[in-house]
């Protein structure tokens, strides 16, 4: 908990959501990928495979082109100390789509390769919360009250101090937090910094508002080569990139709910504009094993991927303390020379390892007599070796702050399996198909329910080198958000249960 009381030193980004964010993907792929639960690792014959194990891309003998639009929708249950709220929301997106170019060797019919240039959306951030309740046991202000007590600054040297967060120093411009010395109360404060609210604590009642609307998503490109060996043994690797892109607006309002007007507060709001861009690139490696015709076993690494972020913040903050002080607004920019900041950092996600193993219903090698297969996968993902690293070299304060949320990370997440099995029946060009998924809980404390459950089925038609598959994925979910993190008691947070659906169609021919 020690590392918390860093975390204020910046209202912005390189928090520990934002690594789970960048690496707690969804079901992705093609629409018959989706359609059995995302269990890819060990199938091939599928553009899918580039992004879960390439080993798959090495079963190609002829070229493919395939196209996968999609359409999305949500719908957020959000639980904050007692009251709820409900959200909606929808969008297009683009499943996996791309080409494939199959290299049979013109000498040996049992050995091939093929190359593949795809494209995949791993993360979709279009999101929005919101919350609302009552909260007589803590306040946001108390995070930058307490990150200005031990930075051991002058309330002055700290208004003006790169070492405070923004939020914290405009809390201080707008007298949100203070040194507190109120004449005639009997109560005198002096050299610590705090809300002046918290002085009538016991009586004190606060209606906390938080709404965060957020859009973008993590879209990858892929380079995959694949080998073929004997029609027994396959193997490929993929080099990923990945453009990363997440805006976040959001509202956080505290008001007075006491019905006192002399306790020196009425309302205090903080309104933030988040956005963060970059790329990175990674490396997936996998392979394909057939002990037997009916049976494939695969195996695939993950590497973390490098990104490289660019960030840029922007926020006003509104207080209204009653008789204690007029009604004040501040921004960033007017605590920054009139410019909003940028910044750069580094971000490195978790390794990813994929067991799978798939048995095909009358193997045989004309694929029209073939009847389907059941398929699953086991993945495990080292979540808490999400990694922050400083990448401005103006910014020489920050090894702390980097080292405190990098610390944080490995005490709050875990590592975590996820499962996925699938199913299809193939009737000469018709197909039936059906999977389940659940990702587990990436957090260590057990009060925090976060996992990811999908539910999926579509199918298929392929004839004459033409294909076309429906999907539909239905996603029940949960997570957690904390409005603000304090390190000297625990921490109130909402929890979101999100249901919604994903219909996928791909369309393909070869060629």
């Amino acid at each position: 908990m020690a590392a918390l009381g860093l975390l204020a030193s910046r209202g912005f980004a390189q928090v520990p959501e934002d690594a789970l964010r960048a690496s707690w993907y969804k079901i992705s792929g093609t629409a018959r990928n989706q359609a059995i639960g995302g269990a890819g690792g060990s199938l091939g014959g599928d553009i899918s495979s580039a992004f879960i194990n390439p080993a798959g891309i090495g079963m190609y003998k002829t070229n493919e082109l395939v196209l996968s639009p999609g359409f999305g929708f949500y719908n957020n249950d959000a639980k904050f100390r007692g009251s709820g709220n409900t959200v909606s929301g929808s969008g297009f997106m683009l499943g996996t789509s791309g080409v494939v170019f199959g290299m049979p060797d013109r000498y040996r019919a049992n050995k091939s390769a093929a190359f593949a240039i795809g494209v995949n959306r791993l993360a979709d951030f279009k999101n929005h919360i919101s919350y609302s309740g009552q909260n007589n046991f803590s306040s946001f202000s108390e995070s930058y009250a307490a990150e200005i007590a031990g930075s051991g600054l002058s309330l002055d040297d700290a208004l003006n101090s790169s070492s405070i967060s923004f939020p914290g120093r405009m809390a201080l411009y707008t007298y949100l937090v203070d040194t507190l010395t109120i004449p005639g109360s009997g109560t005198e404060v002096v050299g610590t910094p705090m809300r002046y609210a918290l002085l009538n604590d016991t009586a004190f009642m606060l209606r906390q508002r938080n709404d965060i609307e957020t859009s973008g998503g993590i879209t990858e490109i892929a380079l995959s080569y694949g080998g073929n060996s004997n029609d027994r043994f396959y193997w490929g690797f993929t080099f990923g990139l990945p453009i990363y892109n997440y805006e976040r607006n959001s509202t956080f309002t505290e008001s007075d709910e006491s019905g006192n007007q002399k306790n020196y507060f009425n309302t205090a709001s903080l309104q933030e504009r988040y956005h963060a861009r970059g790329i990175g690139m990674n490396l997936k490696m996998g392979m394909i094993y057939k002990p037997v015709t009916s049976v494939r076993l695969g195996l695939a690494l993950h590497t973390p991927t490098l990104y490289g972020i660019r960030e840029s913040y922007d926020a006003v903050m509104h207080t209204d303390l009653e008789n204690y002080n007029a009604p004040a607004s501040v921004t960033v920019s007017d605590l920054n020379n009139g410019y909003s900041p940028m910044y750069r950092y580094d971000m490195v996600t978790p390794w990813r390892f994929l067991f799978s193993g798939s048995y095909m219903l009358n193997a045989v090698e004309d694929t029209r007599q073939q009847r389907g297969f059941i398929t699953a996968d086991l993945e495990y993902v080292t979540y808490g070796s999400n990694r922050f690293h400083n990448s401005d070299e103006d910014s020489y304060d920050s090894q702390d702050y980097f080292s405190a949320v990098n610390n944080t990370i490995k005490n709050i997440y875990k590592g975590a399996l996820n499962a996925r099995v699938g199913a299809e029946l193939k009737f000469n060009t018709l197909m039936a198909r059906a999977g389940f998924a659940y990702y587990g809980n990436p957090y260590r404390d057990n009060a925090l329910d976060a996992q990811r459950m999908y539910v999926s089925g579509g199918v298929g038609y392929r004839n004459r080198g033409f294909f076309v598959d429906l999907a539909y994925v239905h996603r029940i979910t949960s997570d957690s958000d904390f409005p603000y993190r304090l390190s000297d008691k625990a921490n109130t947070f909402a929890t979101i249960n999100q249901t919604g659906g994903t219909v996928m169609a791909t369309f393909g021919f070869k060629f």
